[in-house]
């Protein structure tokens, strides 16, 4: 089974891999493949709050400028500075090395799952 049928997922395309308190966050294949080739990601620092649903930072492509936007409430615990200095990682690799922030948090909102998020995708 493939790793996407562990994560959560938000209805603005960013998936969620939560366990202990901290919920590591980055955008889904679908979104990477919507941006196009990723040439800058802009991500919160480190001990920023944030809050479910609010932006928290933007990933430019050749295409367009898109906003990160927190599946959860706390604190950003970690950043992915590999991603700021590859963007491209979000492309090549955006349930992996492409992850883009990590956030400790209280409590899990209710998110997709994997088929919830399918059905968002190809609805359109």
């Amino acid at each position: 089974m493939s790793r996407e049928n562990e994560l959560k997922y938000t209805s603005e395309h960013e998936w969620v891999d939560a366990g202990d308190g901290v919920a590591t966050v980055g955008v889904t294949a679908y979104a990477a493949g919507q941006l196009g080739d990723v040439v800058y990601v802009d991500l919160p620092a480190v001990g920023t709050e944030v809050e479910a649903g609010s932006s928290i930072g933007e990933i430019e492509s050749t295409k367009s400028v898109g906003e990160l936007y927190s599946p959860v409430t706390g604190t950003v615990v970690e950043v992915n500075d590999a991603v700021a200095a590859t963007p491209e990682l979000v492309n090549s690799d955006p349930l992996g090395e492409g992850w883009l922030v990590k956030v400790s948090f209280e409590a899990l909102p209710d998110l997709l799952d994997l088929d919830e998020y399918t059905s968002l995708t190809t609805e359109a």
